[in-house]
């Protein structure tokens, strides 16, 4: 058994069942990759990929077993090559971090600012997306880290460690009926046009839930990822906006109101997300604690080698 056929196994899965792209990928030949899966296949005795002719249709049960404890071995592998490179180049690298638009526009500047103080030559790369596609960049080893809320699907290989809860307003042009609903409920929202995030983001579903219990049929005219896009269409007297508190900000926001809706709609657990079993550099772990106070290196650390609670 060699890391090579393990990374065989991986890439296969990676590249969509395709030995030809997976052979591309890792520019070796595509019977090399065959006949070495193969091999593999003889001494473990057990059969990996389920084929038909010459295709690969997918992982058998003691193949999707193979498959997981390689990646295990493969990410510990390029944890040992890591413990090297933090012991010879500690404050140098590249710390990619994937993140909603929420956080990277009004969370993360400021724990960059002072991240940066620490770490000058340190180079910080941003990522932007939905919740599932920045679960997805650290469990496959495109990212770093991830700071955003669960993912609406499972993501194997992805350890999620819970920092705060982030709670929910609704925000309204100046003057706008709704200022004058105390205490908002979900009967007035009703009657108004509404912009929320995208059906990808928790935040989605637990409107349609409230709207739902509250026996009422929401008017959800547009839905986005971009939260500043939201804000414009507010302004623009298109609809009210259900977005996360921290979104809001009185003193430049102030052609908006807000109003607090954290009795109408659940809160959003925000986790940091690293993948399992991986070794994170010195940095990253301090870039966590920047934005995560509570967020130790030492919790950090168990949490990724299993020893506290996955979600």
């Amino acid at each position: 058994m060699t890391l090579r056929q393990l990374r065989f196994i991986c890439e296969i899965v990676d590249r969509g069942m395709s030995v030809s792209r997976a052979a591309e990928f890792l520019h070796t030949s595509q019977p090399g990759i065959s006949r070495q899966i193969q091999a593999l296949e003889r001494e473990l005795g057990i059969v990996i990929f389920l084929r038909s002719k010459r295709r690969i249709l997918g992982l058998t049960r003691p193949g999707e077993e193979v498959h997981e404890i390689a990646r295990k071995v493969l990410r510990a592998t390029d944890g040992l090559r890591h413990i090297g490179t933090d012991f010879i180049a500690r404050d140098t690298g590249t710390l990619v971090v994937t993140t909603s638009h929420t956080h990277a526009r009004y969370v993360l500047p400021k724990v960059i600012q002072a991240f940066n103080r620490l770490y000058p030559n340190v180079r910080v790369t941003l990522r932007q997306g939905n919740p599932v596609q920045v679960a997805l960049w650290v469990s496959s080893g495109k990212a770093d880290l991830s700071i955003c809320s669960s993912p609406t699907q499972p993501v194997p290989g992805l350890t999620l460690l819970p920092c705060y809860d982030q709670h929910k307003i609704v925000l309204t042009p100046r003057n706008h009926p709704l200022q004058k609903c105390r205490p908002l409920t979900i009967e007035a929202l009703a009657r108004h046009p509404l912009i929320t995030y995208d059906s990808e983001f928790p935040t989605y579903s637990q409107v349609m839930r409230a709207f739902e219990s509250a026996g009422c049929d929401p008017n959800v005219i547009l839905s986005a990822t971009d939260v500043d896009v939201m804000k414009t269409y507010v302004k623009c007297g298109l609809g009210v906006a259900i977005v996360a508190a921290l979104a809001y900000e009185a003193r430049t926001d102030r052609d908006l109101r807000a109003i607090d809706a954290r009795h109408l709609f659940e809160s959003n657990k925000i986790f940091v997300g690293v993948q399992e079993h991986t070794y994170l550099r010195g940095y990253a772990l301090d870039f966590i604690q920047l934005f995560a106070p509570t967020m130790t290196r030492e919790k950090v650390m168990k949490a990724v080698s299993g020893e506290l609670h996955r979600r």
